[in-house]
């Protein structure tokens, strides 16, 4: 199912909201790789990187606007023409949203209403947002079940719930399709490993590739099911394209469907880029979930979703890519 609609890209236009960002990037390399008819990016790069676009940058298919959604006629300008949206801008990081949940709650609610809104005045066929394992909150209830969940435990998972809340409300009152993908710890190449709010598996890259010890946080016995970058474009685009009725106007879990601690992942890490290095221990992050583990039949059965790619796989390629452009990360 999956190269029957890689095959139907070129005849359709995008827009992907945050496209110079992590997961974005990843995606619009895919729309471009397959001939989009057009790919618009919007992103106000405080989170993406024009680095991370400069190879599209020349492509006649291509397009870059520089700007906000928290400015409504800049979401309105980006989505004019546009067939399809795939919604990834938002600020990430629990931390940061504890830290400043004004900027976290104008950037993703206020953010996504203006996108929602701008998808509805231009008649966009579908939007589909980036959601967020976050929102199962403190449901103790593993594998995590769409119409299961407990109460945020973050300012950044409340802004997430309630994306899915708008997009829902939206969808009945205008008519409107929308479809929220709940990522489960995405990762791989062009994830950012600086900064004060990086994610952990670039951070431990990093911290190997110049052989310092990385600082886990708490005993490092979490669980997480950790879900390769590709997976989840593989279900943009399906959620995109997808011609199923019955797939719209519904969240998913998007994660590869298991679960490992984080000790494990270091594990895995230090055989492959071949360090044994001892991490360091830290206090537990508040607002973090103890445990995390995506069912992904929903996604199956309504999407056509099959990940590629395990854990152990994803790891390969992402220390091969960080090992091949680590002049590119640090610039």
């Amino acid at each position: 199912m999956y190269q029957a609609y890689l095959k139907s890209i070129r005849q359709h236009s995008f827009l992907v909201t945050g496209g110079a960002g992590f997961i974005g990037s990843n995606l619009v390399k895919v729309l471009l790789d397959n001939h989009a008819k057009h790919v618009r990016v919007l992103d106000n790069l405080s989170n993406g990187f024009k680095k991370n676009i400069a190879a599209f940058l020349s492509y006649p298919n291509f397009e870059f606007i520089e700007g906000d959604i928290r400015n409504l006629d800049t979401c309105i300008q980006a989505c004019n023409g546009i067939e399809f949206v795939s919604h990834q801008a938002a600020l990430g990081s629990v931390p940061r949203s504890i830290k400043d949940p004004i900027t976290t709650n104008e950037v993703n609610i206020g953010g996504h209403l203006n996108m929602l809104m701008a998808v509805k005045e231009t008649g966009v066929q579908r939007m589909v947002y980036a959601a967020s394992s976050s929102t199962y909150g403190d449901s103790k209830t593993l594998p995590k079940e769409e119409n299961v969940i407990g109460k945020p435990l973050s300012p950044y998972a409340v802004t997430k719930y309630v994306n899915e809340l708008y997009a829902d409300v939206f969808a009945k009152t205008y008519g409107i399709e929308t479809i929220g993908l709940r990522y489960f710890n995405v990762f791989g190449p062009k994830q950012d490993p600086n900064g004060a709010y990086a994610a952990v598996i670039p951070l431990f890259i990093d911290a190997l590739m110049m052989n310092k010890p990385p600082t886990m946080n708490g005993d490092g016995m979490q669980s997480r099911d950790f879900t390769f970058v590709d997976n989840a474009v593989q279900a943009n685009i399906l959620a995109m394209l997808n011609t199923n009725k019955n797939c719209a106007n519904q969240v998913y879990n998007i994660a590869f469907g298991e679960s490992i601690t984080l000790n494990q992942l270091y594990q895995y890490l230090q055989q492959i880029v071949q360090v044994v290095l001892p991490a360091t221990y830290g206090p537990e992050r508040k607002g973090d979930i103890k445990d995390s583990l995506a069912n992904i039949s929903k996604a199956k059965e309504l999407l056509g979703y099959e990940p590629q790619y395990s854990v152990k796989t994803g790891l390969a390629i992402t220390f091969e890519w960080f090992k091949e452009n680590y002049a590119f990360i640090k610039s």
